[in-house]
């Protein structure tokens, strides 16, 4: 193989038409991006919503939220209301590999580009990719879906927070997060499945699915047990010590999985004749006490500093950490060995996770400005310039760059 191919992302030559907007949608667009996919964003006349979700404010005027999952794509404005607008859709189509949307379900069927009736016989090969709260039908199908109101529906605020806070949504869009994780999976999937057949296909993902899936191990526990799982702060419901305590200058977290670690942190921290008391000596009995093992912790580690003692026992094998701050976590030098702080064309963003060894992908551009490229998008469609004249004059197409301003 070419040494050039080997250093291309594993998604180059894939063509991505992305009609989605917010976070699960762009986020999964944005990873095939990063991996070399040409994504097409293509935004309402109104444009994405996360651009005026600020502040903070870029430079462009643009909300940071939004070039958080919009990095590496070109960008143009198409009202797809008009028979005009999906005219153009249904040209950039013609050599699409995939599609993505999170519009409510229907409403691409109102517009006559219903996957099965329209998309699948048309574009034989597309990959479409319909993301939204609950699915189409069913006692929820067709409603709105929101990150927090799913936390709250499918169980997650409830086992979020200790007795005295309430139920309390988890700090980052989870759901919407992982959804974007599971969109990506599914077209992966169905991209191996078109290897083989030739045939492209419909991916679904909901957000009540994947709410649903990320209760581990709390789901298998009340299936198993018939007791509903509560609030435990830091802690974990199966494993002690499994949670974050006072150290003399700052906050650390334990994470002890198994009984040799546990026998190595009471060494680290001169407390052996824990290992002798009958109420620690194994997960289940640390679990079963773990109030009176949480007051000898925090008695002992207030005597250490934070930093030192994490180091120390990360050293022996024991899962501990500071607990930090976005800034100080991104201050650790494993970030900069990691490549997990990129800027590019003066955007700053966290680096790409996934790591290839042979087509390591890379950060593209960056976030497109509102309706940015669409004479380029659009040449390269086939249409000329007398054509995308007249549809910018129309509003049929917006290649202005209001919305970052």
């Amino acid at each position: 193989m070419p040494a050039n191919e080997l250093t291309r992302g594993a998604m180059t030559d894939l063509k991505v038409v992305d009609l989605s907007r917010v976070l699960a949608g762009p986020l999964c667009t944005q990873m095939l991006a990063d991996h070399g996919a040409d994504v097409v964003k293509i935004e309402p006349p109104a444009g994405d919503e996360t651009r005026g979700l600020g502040p903070p404010f870029d430079a462009a005027g643009q909300a940071a939220y939004f070039g958080a999952v919009n990095r590496g794509k070109r960008g143009m404005a198409l009202d797809l209301s008009r028979t005009e607008g999906r005219a153009v859709l249904e040209v950039l189509l013609k050599d699409a590999d995939v599609l993505v949307e999170n519009f409510l379900p229907g409403t691409m069927e109102r517009w006559g580009l219903g996957y099965e009736a329209e998309l699948a016989a048309r574009f034989p090969r597309l990959i479409y990719c319909a993301i939204s709260g609950f699915g189409a039908d069913g006692p929820f199908g067709g409603l709105p879906g929101y990150d927090a109101v799913l936390q709250a529906m499918c169980g997650l605020m409830s086992i979020n927070g200790t007795q005295d806070s309430g139920a309390t949504r988890v700090g980052v869009p989870i759901v919407d997060y992982l959804t974007g994780y599971n969109a990506l999976t599914g077209v992966l999937l169905a991209l191996a499945a078109r290897e083989r057949t030739g045939v492209g296909q419909r991916v679904e993902v909901t957000l009540f699915d994947t709410a649903l899936g990320l209760l581990v191990p709390h789901a298998a526990n009340w299936l198993c047990s018939d007791v509903v799982p509560g609030r435990l702060g830091s802690a974990h419901p199966n494993i002690a010590p499994y949670d974050k305590f006072a150290a003399a200058d700052g906050e650390i977290f334990l994470g002890i999985l198994n009984d040799g670690q546990f026998r190595r942190f009471c060494q680290k921290v001169e407390r052996s004749d824990l290992l002798d008391d009958p109420r620690f000596r194994t997960n289940a009995d640390r679990l079963k006490h773990v109030g009176s093992l949480r007051a000898e912790l925090e008695r002992t580690l207030a005597g250490f500093k934070s930093d030192d003692l994490c180091r120390e026992l990360m050293r022996s094998g024991v899962p501990a950490g500071p607990v930090n701050n976005v800034a100080q976590a991104f201050a650790q030098p494993h970030v900069a060995h990691r490549d997990m702080l990129l800027e590019n064309e003066g955007h700053r963003a966290p680096g790409i996770p996934v790591k290839l060894a042979q087509t390591p992908g890379a950060a593209g551009r960056r976030p497109p400005r509102f309706g940015e490229h669409a004479n380029e998008i659009l040449t390269e469609a086939g249409f000329d310039q007398a054509a995308i004249d007249g549809l910018i004059e129309t509003g049929i197409v917006s290649a202005n760059d209001k919305k970052s301003s």
